[in-house]
């Protein structure tokens, strides 16, 4: 993962507009909901959320938009996302990847990290950064979108997905989607995929989010031993 100086965010996929963002939108509202509901944080609660974003579309950084307490906030991203100091007074931004979290074991009582996890790499690197978020959050909140969803959304390409990596990889430069076609800035997952990633030692909840009745995002809310 590396520090990002462009202020535009290419990991955000198409914008589509329209009922496309509302329902978006309408999506991180159900899956913050989730995690309020696991985790019934309250003003004491210290939470970092790693992953923040510079882009100022309505659906991003929808956690900072939606939490009561944002004074209780570190924000950590690879692109330039200071404003959010000045958008949300109290909360701490920090420019830095997810894998080398620049903080003492067990400093958040919360940390969180909305779709981020298909972003940082192999499946190598991928466990590296849910330890690294493990390490140093005594609670974890992860969520992906499901592998096995007939529409990739960063892309709006559906089920070609579902074909080998390095195939689907293939076809997406043949459409000339080439960022995405690199493993380093999209790598899906199934939650198969990340509940081996996590912890053994860890309380794991799973829960999911339906759209046209099918399982569009994962999210696993973690327990870390003390």
């Amino acid at each position: 993962m590396t520090v990002i100086d462009d202020k535009s965010s290419e990991y955000i996929g198409p914008e589509l507009g329209g009922f496309a963002t509302k329902l978006s939108w309408y999506a991180r509202q159900k899956m913050f909901d989730l995690l309020m509901g696991l985790a019934n944080p309250n003003a004491d609660t210290t939470v970092l959320d790693v992953g923040v974003t510079s882009d100022r579309r309505e659906d991003c950084n929808f956690f900072e938009k939606l939490y009561p307490h944002t004074d209780k906030i570190t924000a950590v991203g690879m692109e330039d996302a200071s404003f959010l100091e000045e958008e949300y007074p109290g909360l701490k931004y920090v420019r830095s990847d997810g894998l080398h979290l620049p903080f003492p074991d067990k400093s958040f009582d919360l940390v969180v990290t909305f779709a981020v996890i298909e972003h940082v790499g192999s499946r190598a690197q991928q466990k590296a950064f849910v330890r690294e978020l493990c390490r140093v959050g005594k609670t974890c909140c992860i969520t992906t979108p499901n592998r096995w969803y007939p529409i990739e959304f960063h892309t709006a390409v559906p089920l070609l997905h579902w074909l080998p990596p390095s195939w689907f990889r293939a076809v997406l430069r043949l459409l000339g989607k080439h960022f995405f076609a690199k493993e380093e800035n999209l790598n899906l997952l199934s939650e198969k995929d990340v509940l081996k990633m996590l912890p053994a030692d860890a309380r794991v909840s799973t829960r999911h989010f339906r759209l046209l009745g099918l399982i569009s995002n994962l999210l696993f809310y973690v327990k870390n031993p003390v």
